[in-house]
């Protein structure tokens, strides 16, 4: 079974940078393509970004991270990473890895089957 476990979150100030990591358990990351969500309170969850198992080529899904959010993995670590900079109050949210299957490539950012638990990042004004 994959498990993933975020790690990272925090509270800082508006224009601060925090690095978020996704470590997999069990099997090889890189096999894995590795997409972010996060949910604001009271707002419905929503993919941030992916990156390919196959060539960490990287599909946005969110505008507005665009220039301030980037996606990396150490696939001898088991390790994804989203690095955001320049953040901002309505980015506040929990933040999650999860990945629809080995050898999956980023699709849409629908039909994920592992999550994991999520990492929490507040961004005060």
């Amino acid at each position: 079974q994959v498990q993933l476990v975020e790690s990272g979150g925090g509270s800082v100030q508006s224009g601060g940078s925090l690095r978020l990591s996704c470590t997999m358990s069990g099997f090889p990351l890189v096999y894995y393509s590795i997409t972010w969500f996060r949910q604001a309170p009271g707002k419905e969850r929503e993919a941030i970004l992916c990156i390919s198992h196959s060539d960490d080529r990287v599909t946005y899904f969110t505008d507005s991270v665009r220039g301030r959010f980037t996606v990396s993995r150490d696939n001898n670590k088991n390790t994804a990473f989203l690095q955001m900079v320049s953040l901002r109050p309505e980015d506040t949210a929990d933040y999650y890895c999860a990945t629809e299957g080995e050898y999956e490539d980023c699709g849409d950012g629908h039909g994920m089957n592992f999550w994991g638990e999520g990492t929490s990042v507040n961004v005060s004004a």
